[in-house]
């Protein structure tokens, strides 16, 4: 089996679950059998029991996961029809444009690798340029590059290229499809840039989110699977897979040899391609960030480099900011984490804008969030808390509460230029979007949109947000992160 082959290498426990070999039968008989070990697709080394609860969990993800893999082409293949048929009418100049080019032939067909093709995650906010309000030296300022960068890797790499590049005045040092060597297959994309003038030199590593038509992603995000590390904690599998994670050796510090690979794997690449620019530039430093499976890799790509003690990296990494992250591991994990991210000096920032569903999976207690986490309610006032209200997304107590949100969300969007400007305008898929959230509450507030007008119309206190470096240089006390 996967994880039997050299477990001793890398990890001492763990917990997989195989939707593939689930059967209708081995599903219902997990309801009745506190043993998980007994069940043909769920792969662990230990005679553990489990409670009902968690056995419901078990049974509804793996459910959730086996539907995925029926609709995955299906899924893709429809998602890719939608965007076409998005950028067929933007292309041409909406319908009437379109059918004024048909009966005069000159229809301009959507070329998916050209710089104008947008995503459907592009087309809820169409904004490319960053705010002019926030200049670097303003607290706001990372955070607010880091989720225009992170809504920008949903599109293509020419898109990329066209914003870092012609409408922010920056580098683009490259954007990549990485390998997973458990999918067999090119699974995790990833951005980076460099932002380098005359005060400061800085290079942002930005991860691709879920892809809203990816079965993949989307069962990466619900697998409840996890590797437990000794003296670390219990990490989530299908992230670590996602990050570049090798099959039987788990993480050595280099890269072994795979001739089925046919793409480089995301933490070595990056870590190598990180080492050459900052060896080069010793002014230069990094940021990594990402939005919701993007979040996810962002937050533990710091903890292999803690893993490995690549001290030239964690002596350059200025900061970690991510938006809409799902949990990436256990309550160890977490302990570990802050420990870590203080001891070297390394600011981390989670942004949850109001209910969304996405950082309240999986399930408090299963997972634990770490670090400092920035919460925005839905008038964009922004608050630093232990947790976000409802931790869990299945709260009775937040039923009503986030059904009443979804209503003034909707109401909302009818007033949002009149009082913050056109750029702050809802754009018709983005409304859509929130007549959905009256329904699935909490989905539309995992969308970009809302974590850009986040970061441009909250600003929380300038001081708490400085580096950690520079509040030490400053004298200023600075406490553990907040749990």
């Amino acid at each position: 089996m996967e994880a039997t082959e050299g477990r001793k290498e890398f990890y001492s426990n763990y917990m997989l679950f195989n939707p593939k070999k689930a059967s209708f039968f081995d599903l219902i008989a997990l309801l009745f059998s506190k043993n998980l070990k007994n069940r043909k697709f769920i792969e662990t080394d230990t005679e553990t029991e489990e409670s009902f609860w968690y056995r419901l969990l078990v049974f509804l993800t793996t459910l959730l996961q086996k539907f995925l893999l029926t609709v995955k082409t299906p899924m893709a293949l429809a998602g890719q029809t939608f965007e076409d048929m998005c950028n067929l009418f933007s292309n041409n100049g909406g319908l009437f444009g379109l059918v004024k080019r048909i009966m005069t032939g000159t229809v301009v067909v959507p070329d998916r690798e050209a710089a104008t093709y947008v995503s459907a995650i592009g087309y809820s906010d169409m904004r490319m340029e960053l705010s002019k309000d926030i200049v670097y030296g303003n607290s706001m300022y990372y955070p607010a590059l880091s989720i225009m960068a992170s809504k920008a890797a949903y599109n293509n790499a020419a898109y990329n290229k066209s914003i870092v590049e012609d409408h922010w005045g920056m580098q683009l040092i490259g954007f990549k499809n990485y390998w997973n060597d458990f999918l067999l297959q090119p699974d995790t994309q990833v951005s980076l840039f460099r932002n380098k003038t005359a005060d400061h030199d800085t290079i942002v590593v930005c991860f691709r989110g879920t892809q809203p038509f990816s079965a993949d992603d989307w069962s990466t995000d619900i697998d409840l699977s996890w590797y437990e590390f000794s003296g670390i904690g219990r990490i989530h599998s299908g992230f670590l897979k996602a990050l570049g994670m090798q099959k039987i050796v788990g993480w050595p510090k280099f890269v072994v040899p795979d001739l089925t690979r046919r793409a480089p794997l995301a933490y070595y690449d990056i870590r190598d391609t990180l080492k050459d620019l900052l060896n080069n530039n010793p002014e230069a430093k990094f940021i990594v960030t990402g939005h919701s499976l993007g979040g996810a890799l962002a937050a533990l790509f710091p903890a292999i480099l803690f893993y490995h003690d690549d001290q030239l990296l964690l002596e350059r990494m200025e900061g970690v900011y991510t938006f809409g992250q799902p949990r990436v591991g256990d309550d160890t994990f977490a302990s570990y984490m802050e420990k870590n991210l203080n001891k070297n000096g390394i600011q981390y920032y989670r942004y949850v804008y109001c209910n969304d569903m996405v950082p309240r999976v999986p399930f408090d207690g299963m997972f634990k969030h770490f670090g400092t986490c920035v919460y925005y309610n839905s008038k964009y006032e922004a608050k630093i808390v232990e947790d976000v209200p409802y931790k869990n997304y299945f709260s009775i107590f937040g039923f009503i509460p986030m059904h009443s949100n979804a209503v003034y969300e909707v109401i909302r969007s009818f007033t949002m230029r009149a009082k913050y400007g056109s750029d702050y305008t809802d754009r018709w898929m983005m409304f859509g979007v929130r007549l959905i959230g009256i329904l699935v509450p909490g989905i539309a507030n995992h969308y970009p949109q809302d974590y850009v007008n986040s970061t441009r119309l909250g600003k929380p206190d300038d001081v708490l947000f400085l580096p950690i470096r520079t509040k030490k240089a400053l004298g200023f006390e600075v406490p553990l992160l907040a749990a």
